[in-house]
């Protein structure tokens, strides 16, 4: 069953930002553009590698009127030692959302209840908290942050432009495409 147009529902988590721990609720999203950049767990192997390049992005997303939330299942206390302990971690400016009871996780559908961890899931959502776009991949395969902001660009452009769409690669300024009888077996 797809996850799009999804409302995310009410929640309240503890987070690790700005050398600080902040609540972050549904309402801290609403009204923005957000990315819920879902991961396994901290101290890993491939994690803190998508992390640290979503962390090069950051500007260009907070750019876009976007958000960008990293989350696992860890706990707030464990995303502060991993931050203080790993240069590469310390690169991350936006917030580190704790999800110990798993219950974002389970919310984005991205749960492995066996082991209490979350897949690696990418999640667009709108200003008004729904789903618009997501991918979820292996625990084995690093996600990259260049192509997720190219996807976040795409959405905020066909909401802004419900009457044309963005063909594969598209980046802004570039010609988009507008749906109709005329394109059919053109393209």
């Amino acid at each position: 069953m797809s996850l799009i147009g999804k409302e995310v529902k009410d929640f309240r988590v503890q987070a690790y930002v700005e050398k600080d721990f902040k609540e972050i609720t549904k309402d801290s999203i609403l009204g923005k553009w957000s990315v819920f950049f879902f991961y396994p767990a901290d101290f890993t192997f491939v994690c803190p590698t998508e992390l640290e390049d979503l962390a090069e992005k950051y500007v260009d997303f907070k750019k876009a009127g976007c958000e960008v939330y990293s989350v696992s299942c860890d706990t707030h206390f464990v995303h502060k030692a991993w931050h203080d302990a790993s240069k590469t971690i310390q690169k991350i400016q936006y917030p580190m959302l704790a999800d110990p009871t798993g219950a974002l996780a389970r919310d984005f559908e991205v749960m492995i209840e066996e082991v209490g961890l979350s897949e690696r899931g990418s999640f667009i959502v709108n200003p008004e908290g729904k789903i618009v776009a997501y991918e979820i991949t292996a625990g084995n395969i690093g996600r990259n942050a260049e192509e997720l902001f190219r996807k976040v660009q795409a959405a905020q452009f066909v909401a802004e432009h419900g009457d044309q769409v963005c063909p594969a690669r598209w980046k802004p300024g570039e010609k988009t495409l507008t749906p109709g009888i005329d394109l059919v077996g053109s393209i």
